[in-house]
């Protein structure tokens, strides 16, 4: 998150939030590259066989996020938060649209970095996850949002306790339940 001008990043999200329309189109040249980079990211632990292709993700969420007229910015960490949602949502859709009326195959893994999840296809894994991450979410927003910021948006425990306003320690000791939660909600199912 570090290649873009930071002050000029946070300059535009706050004409943003004060209602100009412009902004949003000012702001793609600076955060474009860092949203691709998250994306690659992302469907390079989808596999190869993942038919959404990083700069598709990247528009649509972008799409979604031109959308946003409620956010107040606070900085380029929030914009990056706000960003792995979308990202969330877009993959989340994607997947339930490929998995609409296909069931079984083969078993395979997800793994949320050293965590692995057994689950039966990569749609499925997705939808499986996103719902357990509402359901912690129902009880621990914060837990949730961590492993959200982390898996669908790809930032680094630093980047995560800045969006979040809470230390680093704080990222790695939620990130841990977190984990330890979702492999029994999942390996449960």
């Amino acid at each position: 998150m570090s290649n873009e001008p930071q002050h000029e990043v946070t300059q535009i999200l706050h004409a943003w939030s004060e209602g100009d329309h412009e902004a949003p189109a000012r702001l793609m040249p600076f955060v474009y590259n860092e949203l691709r980079r998250l994306a690659r990211s992302y469907l390079h632990r989808e596999g190869a066989a993942h038919t959404l292709q990083p700069t598709a993700l990247v528009h649509e969420a972008y799409l979604r996020l031109v959308d946003q007229t409620r956010i107040s910015w606070q900085n380029r960490a929030h914009f990056y938060g706000i960003a792995a949602s979308m990202m969330r949502r877009v993959l989340v859709d994607h997947a339930r649209a490929r998995s609409a009326g296909k069931r079984g195959g083969a078993a395979i893994r997800l793994s949320t970095d050293d965590v692995q999840i057994p689950l039966e296809d990569r749609a499925a894994d997705l939808v499986a996850l996103d719902e357990a991450l509402e359901e912690l979410a129902k009880f621990d927003e914060r837990k949730s949002k961590i492993v959200e910021l982390r898996f669908f948006g790809g930032l680094t425990d630093e980047e995560i306790a800045e969006v979040l306003s809470i230390s680093t320690r704080t990222v790695l000791r939620d990130w841990k339940t977190a984990r330890l939660w979702l492999y029994r909600e999942l390996a449960a199912n």
